[in-house]
């Protein structure tokens, strides 16, 4: 029996989630809150713009390392310590940041330690959340997470620069070193000790080893590498946000309608997870995320038309519903199609190429717009997005369709009980 949210609250009748739900919140937000902060002690210290900007992309850009080289950490110990470990770690990198006169390459190190640290964490979260949720709950439990995610965003950068302009940048990273020391406490309190996946054990080989298995796995087997396919060309579909700055110039709206525009895609995706868990049934969701992936783009495709700023923000927004609802399924179905020994490299993998994809696609997207124009980019962008998601899309179900085909095993059916 649903509720009016679609069942979303019953996650949280699961104490464990609950745990690492606040946790997740608490540390989004600090994230943003020091994001500004080094923004603006970087432009005060430098005077450039530029320095600036590439300190903010810094944040992002180890993830597609650290998911690579770290996340298999999360399959050789124990989850709960993993993340523990990895919020305490955290908080020391922001303490010596807050540091008045750290120079600025330390610093600039000090951020690159903070961001890698993260990759290990996410794996470990990752990983355990289907151990949490069995059954329909997993998906919610994502939804749940996603919504979350996009509001502390929001919320963020919302309060962030007033609270650097009330407090200064120093403060607000000793806040999100804090946000750490309790995201912690919570995650060592609040979830149950369990052991060490069976890889940690002995069963696997060493580490490197163990992850190049891993990426070896998912390159060979059908599902998982289709799966794997619609989930990094979402970078595709992300341009958009990106390029709001020279879309709007483009159109002459005024600047104030900038932070509209950048909202449309999280607003869309905090509406697209709670429909797709919501009104579609879960033995249907895994048969609609090479559909979906593909009308994912269509709305990006009238940005060509130049519309005015209402019909954009409708546009990005639907957009943004439709990628998260199958981007959210194909993580589903990905992480229930992999072993648990090896669940935390194999998110790692998944989560660089999602980062890596966006990058790409960011670089591909500017330099688009400066040589045709921001809108036309867009239009190219999302047409070369859906291209692939058929591609991925006929891979998807040519392999659901190879496993219908033997009696003895369910594709991705959702485990229920």
């Amino acid at each position: 029996m649903t509720t009016d949210d679609g069942g979303l609250s019953r996650v949280f009748r699961t104490p464990e989630y609950r745990a690492i739900w606040a946790a997740d919140l608490l540390s989004i937000m600090g994230d943003q809150l020091a994001r500004v902060a080094l923004a603006v002690l970087v432009f005060d210290r430098t005077g450039s713009a530029a320095w600036a900007a590439g300190t903010y992309a810094l944040s992002f850009l180890p993830a597609i390392f650290g998911g690579l080289l770290l996340s298999g950490i999360a399959d050789r110990f124990r989850r709960r310590e993993v993340m523990l470990a990895c919020d305490l770690l955290r908080a020391v990198p922001l303490v010596v940041m807050a540091i008045p006169g750290v120079p600025l390459p330390v610093l600039l190190v000090l951020l690159v330690v903070v961001a890698l640290l993260a990759a290990p964490h996410t794996a470990a979260r990752g990983a355990l959340l289907p151990d949490l949720l069995p059954g329909d709950l997993y998906e919610r439990g994502l939804a749940v997470a996603q919504m979350s995610s996009q509001t502390a965003q929001l919320v963020g950068f919302a309060t962030g620069g007033l609270l650097v302009a009330a407090l200064n940048p120093g403060t607000a990273l000793l806040l999100d070193a804090a946000t750490f020391l309790v995201s912690g406490l919570v995650i060592r309190f609040g979830l149950t000790a369990r052991p060490r996946p069976s890889v940690a054990a002995g069963e696997g080989g060493g580490h490197w080893r163990d992850m190049v298995t891993g990426i070896v796995e998912i390159a060979t087997d059908p599902r998982r590498r289709a799966l794997v396919a619609l989930v990094w060309m979402i970078g595709c579909y992300v341009v958009p946000e990106a390029l709001a700055v020279p879309y709007a110039a483009e159109l002459g709206m005024d600047d104030s309608l900038v932070g509209l525009l950048m909202a449309a895609d999280p607003l869309g995706s905090v509406l697209g997870a709670w429909l797709f868990v919501r009104f579609v049934p879960p033995d249907r969701r895994p048969g609609l995320i090479g559909v979906i992936a593909v009308l994912a783009g269509v709305p990006l495709l009238f940005v060509g038309l130049r519309p005015g700023v209402l019909v954009t923000v409708v546009l990005w927004s639907l957009a943004g519903l439709l990628s998260t609802a199958y981007l959210m399924q194909a993580q589903a179905s990905f992480v229930r199609t992999t072993p648990d020994e090896s669940r935390g490299a194999a998110i790692g993998v998944v989560a660089s190429g999602i980062v890596a994809g966006q990058g790409i696609a960011v670089l591909v997207g500017g330099l688009l717009a400066d040589l045709w124009s921001p809108s036309t980019a867009i239009t190219v962008c999302a047409a070369s997005g859906m291209v692939l998601a058929a591609a991925g899309a006929m891979a998807w179900y040519r392999a659901g369709s190879e496993r219908r085909g033997r009696p003895s095993e369910v594709l991705l059916a959702p485990r229920n009980g």
